[in-house]
């Protein structure tokens, strides 16, 4: 036996943030497979995900920004805010033209869109352990559908004006959630929920209420 066979070689540690059990289930196959990593853990909200990093101490965090009780964008911050040491990659539908500059202000090193290739999602682990900066090449898809007197393709490009909270706002819309609904599940009030809608409508530049639903499940539909 030569000094080889006692080289241990180290795993980086993934901690997988996804609500959906399935997807969870493919990433951890294909990451264990691979000779320089580990899944560690799994999550499927904020509050399992930090949870999660307390137990299992992970290097990177494979974080989805659509998860369980809460916006992934949030748990990214507080990642950042409390393990400055452990890397987030955002693995995500949602448009990178839209959401991945958010991401990166919120503390993430990296941004790649669901659809691209399982090797893809391996080198920009790899890369944001390495303290560099990853963002695949995403197809860019426009909202195909017209409301009010704007094209859609014109109004997806306001999508940047609006805040992280908007946005999340915007998204509980498109599921059809009512005002106390979307305020529970952000922890804010429905009065402030009502505010944001009036400023999601003024900022997309939709006439009313029938308009911004109308939005919002496209826009759903379109990055979920």
């Amino acid at each position: 036996m030569n000094a080889l066979d006692h080289q241990v070689i180290h795993k980086s540690r993934v901690l997988l943030v996804d609500d959906h059990a399935v997807v969870r289930k493919g990433m951890t196959a294909m990451i264990n497979e691979e000779p320089d990593m580990i899944v560690c853990g799994e999550a499927d909200g904020v509050r399992s995900a930090i949870e999660a990093i307390g137990e299992c101490d992970p290097d990177v965090a494979l974080v989805d920004l659509s998860i369980k009780d809460g916006d992934g964008l949030e748990l990214i911050k507080e990642i950042r805010r409390r393990w400055k040491d452990v890397a987030v990659l955002v693995l995500s539908m949602y448009d990178a033209s839209v959401y991945a500059d958010r991401a990166l202000r919120a503390g993430a090193r990296g941004y790649i869109m669901k659809a691209q290739a399982a090797r893809t999602v391996m080198d920009g682990i790899r890369s944001v352990l390495r303290g560099e900066t990853y963002f695949s090449d995403p197809k860019q898809e426009n909202l195909s559908q017209e409301i009010g007197d704007a094209p859609a393709a014109d109004r997806s490009n306001l999508l940047a004006t609006l805040t992280d909270r908007e946005m999340q706002v915007l998204r509980c819309i498109g599921k059809g959630w009512s005002g106390q609904e979307i305020a529970d599940e952000l922890f804010i009030s429905p009065k402030t929920v009502e505010a944001h809608r009036e400023h999601i409508k003024h900022k997309l530049e939709l006439a009313s209420s029938g308009d911004l639903l109308r939005y919002a499940i496209e826009h759903n539909r379109i990055h979920d």
